[in-house]
């Protein structure tokens, strides 16, 4: 299992390569079509993050392992190639992982500077959810 720093370094390099924007969103686009979406069962209102204006779900469990795993799925392309970044990076670790992770990848493949403002608000909203996650298996003494 690789640590949140190096899937952090993996999703950098596979962006390096892509200088033009476009072609950049295609990408993220490819990464939202390939994560596996959650059942309808989990789309829940409850499941929905605040402060995005696109309806993204995430759902969390903590495996036997005291692992976070993550589900998500959006009903915007982009939205759930974000996502899926985020689920990539975060899913599979510690809460204290999670908590502690900087998630530097966001700027460094500039992912930050070319999101609308709805966006980038959004994008802060699921980083928040998941920590909220996090925070919540680390409170039950995970």
């Amino acid at each position: 299992m690789s640590t949140i720093q190096e899937n952090e370094e993996n999703l950098i390099e596979q962006f390096a390569d892509i200088d033009d924007w476009m072609d950049r969103y295609a990408y993220i686009i490819d990464l939202g079509n390939a994560l596996e979406p959650i059942s309808e069962q989990l789309k829940t209102p409850d499941r929905l993050i605040e402060g995005c204006q696109s309806r993204v779900w995430l759902d969390a469990e903590l495996d036997s392992y005291g692992k976070v795993i993550y589900r998500a799925d959006s009903d915007a392309i982009i939205v759930k190639g974000i996502i899926s970044m985020l689920v990539e990076v975060l899913s599979g670790h510690t809460p204290d992982e999670i908590l502690a992770a900087d998630l530097s990848f966001i700027d460094k493949i500039g992912l930050a500077e070319h999101l609308s403002p709805t966006r980038s608000n959004g994008l802060l909203a699921m980083v928040k959810q998941m920590r909220a996650y996090a925070l919540a298996f680390k409170a039950k003494g995970a």
